[in-house]
């Protein structure tokens, strides 16, 4: 019996075309634990948001999980009837998207849409749901609760309707959090706002986080252990200061080095040559080879799954033993 929080097995996500069979998402394995943060990064297109969405239950269509297991608690959740994902997802899954206003609905006040959500989940009366609501924009900073209560979400700006959102994700105080680049629409400052608020929130509470971003700062800040993606697979996992600080995969080190050290005085940053490849054009053998300036023969034949180093794991033939015998 698995120990872990959420458990994600050999996930494959497919799309179906008039071309053929799409796979987006391509054997991907990860655990989150209690009170855990993974970071999930990678360029636009590497499958971040895909994964997120197939563990919430919000594929949207034709997309389908057409392999592997997503388990929460030790329970298959992938599998299920739609209303009974729908409330796990609220009760037991609380997600935030990148887009407030794509979460809260324009018509209702905060407050309407607080008390629902708790509610439909909890067998609170109206007036301790209200009580509730007014609890939870305390904790996630909103100044003077018990008057925003009432308010619409035009009616606060860009930052304080995230916090809204978040604020909805774990008003039931949910297990999991899916949280899908829950700051990239906002300025530095309230970005820093808001990672703090999540760390904060999530600790006190014991949730686990999915942190899904393109922002290596923001994951260097936040979270416990990294995934980095690439072309539907994970390329690099493990802790974050090692993965940071000590990346093996050819793919992670481009990251590293793309990104501005304070004090250290490099006229260019490195870069990683070339475009990651259309789903319908993936490479035989490591999706990256044609971008690696380390790749070998065996890396265009075969694919590598993860393999353990140093605490890590890499999909890498660098750092298999039968390439290092050869």
């Amino acid at each position: 019996m698995s120990n872990h929080l959420l458990e994600v097995r050999n996930l494959r996500i497919e799309f179906p075309t008039r071309k053929g069979i799409l796979t987006a998402i391509d054997d991907v394995s990860f655990h989150i634990d209690e009170g855990e943060v993974l970071g999930v990064v990678g360029e636009s297109g590497a499958g971040k948001s895909l994964t997120g969405a197939a563990i919430i239950g919000l594929l949207e269509p034709p997309g389908r999980v057409a392999g592997g297991e997503i388990l929460l608690e030790g329970r298959r959740i992938d599998n299920l009837p739609y209303e009974e994902m729908r409330r796990i997802r609220g009760r037991q899954i609380g997600a935030i998207f990148q887009d407030p206003l794509t979460s809260l609905n324009p018509l209702y006040t905060v407050g309407r849409q607080l008390t629902e959500t708790i509610m439909t989940h909890t067998d609170m009366t109206p007036t301790k749901a209200r009580e509730r609501a007014i609890e939870m924009l305390t904790q996630v900073g909103i100044p003077a609760p018990e008057r925003r209560v009432d308010q619409y979400p035009h009616q606060f700006s860009g930052g304080m309707r995230q916090r809204v959102v978040i604020a909805l994700a774990l008003c039931v105080n949910p297990r999991l959090v899916v949280a899908d680049e829950p700051t990239t629409a906002l300025d530095v400052s309230i970005q820093a706002q808001i990672i703090a608020l999540l760390k904060k929130l999530c600790r006190e509470h014991g949730t686990a986080v999915m942190l899904v971003t393109h922002d290596m700062g923001v994951i260097a800040e936040t979270a416990d252990r990294v995934a980095v993606m690439y072309a539907g697979r994970i390329a690099e996992i493990g802790p974050v200061k090692q993965v940071v600080k000590q990346a093996k995969h050819p793919y992670t080190e481009g990251l590293m080095g793309s990104i501005p050290m304070i004090g250290h005085t490099d006229e260019k940053l490195r870069q990683i040559e070339g475009s990651m490849p259309r789903l319908t054009n993936i490479p035989t053998g490591c999706a990256f080879n044609p971008r690696c300036p380390k790749a070998f023969d065996r890396c265009f034949r075969e694919r590598p799954d993860t393999i353990p180093v140093d605490g890590t794991e890499v999909a890498c033939w660098l750092f298999d033993k039968e390439t290092a015998n050869v």
